[in-house]
């Protein structure tokens, strides 16, 4: 099968800027079905991709060869996504299927090997993701059941498992990490950075047509719901919270079958409201931000994929539409 790996969560590699031209890149992947995600590791040199094959593959990517490395196998369904851990921890790749596991791969010495498999959901997990690694080795899930599953490695290797039940009702479908940074970093002082220290947060979308914030709560060792988001009049599919430089703001993106993203932002009281909502004439599936958080990609249910920056006016333009004169003198003024 001949897919298009561009766009979405595998668009930014984390060590590449945003002032740069986006390039296409089709090759055959070796898969023997529909891939659902497609995503570069940190340093934007191997590229893994889900597919309802049940495998994920791992490619070798310089330039424009692309270079079959490994397939994993060990997953009964089609494999939903697939996320890189920061390097600090190795490498190590999560993956989350229709078959209700979450599977942890570590490789070593060219070879793959499961080092922890979570087998308790009895339905789909939907949605992986790898919190800041400040945080530690911490991963959540979001599942078809309605609930969202945190684990955490602990010292000894053995991993913890903390469970957020009734997330949403009829099902999570994703999950996103707020940023390890607080709020305002940029414009304190050294002497206050150190009271600076922020609190794990997470956003989730489900069937419900809502979109969730959730906060760990150290002293009490639990997760608890922030507040709930409403604007959706429709399945949310996908959430993105945007990573921060330390301005003082914070943002989330999420997107809907009815084919409409929403730009959430939070106030200096904590309180969040409609930054923006953009329409679309076929369903969204995915949105993902840019590594300095300033352009946001869009993934339509028409195979397109847009990119979307907010202007000095507050007005959101769509970068895919402009010149390349224009995306430059946009991307100038970031």
């Amino acid at each position: 099968y001949q897919r298009r790996v561009h766009g979405d969560r595998s668009l930014w590699p984390s060590h590449l800027s945003t002032k740069m031209s986006v390039k296409t890149a089709t090759f055959e992947s070796g898969h023997e079905d529909m891939i659902h995600d497609a995503q570069f590791d940190y340093y934007g040199k191997r590229l893994a991709t889900a597919s309802s094959d049940k495998t994920i593959k791992i490619f070798d990517v310089n330039g424009d060869r692309h270079t079959l490395l490994a397939t994993l196998k060990g997953h009964d369904g089609p494999v939903w996504q697939a996320s890189w851990a920061h390097p600090k921890f190795g490498v190590l790749l999560a993956s989350c299927s229709y078959d209700g596991r979450v599977t942890v791969w570590k490789e070593a010495n060219s070879q793959w090997a499961k080092v922890f498999e979570d087998t308790r959901h009895d339905c789909s997990v939907n949605s992986i993701a790898w919190a800041p690694y400040t945080f530690g080795l911490v991963l959540a899930a979001a599942c078809a059941d309605g609930s969202l599953s945190i684990y955490s490695r602990k010292a000894d290797g053995t991993w913890d498992h903390k469970c957020i039940e009734h997330a949403h009702k009829g099902g999570v479908n994703a999950v996103s990490w707020g940023p390890d940074i607080k709020t305002g970093a940029i414009l304190a002082n050294s002497n206050n950075l150190n009271s600076l220290e922020y609190d794990q947060r997470l956003v989730s979308g489900g069937c419900d047509n809502t979109v969730r914030i959730w906060s760990y709560n150290k002293s009490q060792d639990a997760w608890q719901q922030v507040t709930d988001l409403h604007e959706h009049k429709d399945w949310v599919r996908d959430v993105a919270w945007a990573p921060s430089i330390g301005l003082p703001s914070n943002t989330i993106a999420s997107c809907s079958e009815n084919g409409s993203v929403i730009i959430w932002s939070e106030g200096t009281d904590g309180a969040w409201k409609v930054q923006k909502t953009l329409t679309f004439d076929h369903k969204v599936w995915r949105v993902s931000w840019s590594v300095m958080g300033n352009i946001l990609a869009v993934s339509q249910g028409d195979n397109k994929v847009s990119l979307w920056k907010e202007s000095l006016d507050g007005e959101w333009k769509n970068l895919s539409t402009l010149s390349e004169t224009e995306q430059q003198q946009e991307l100038a003024a970031e």
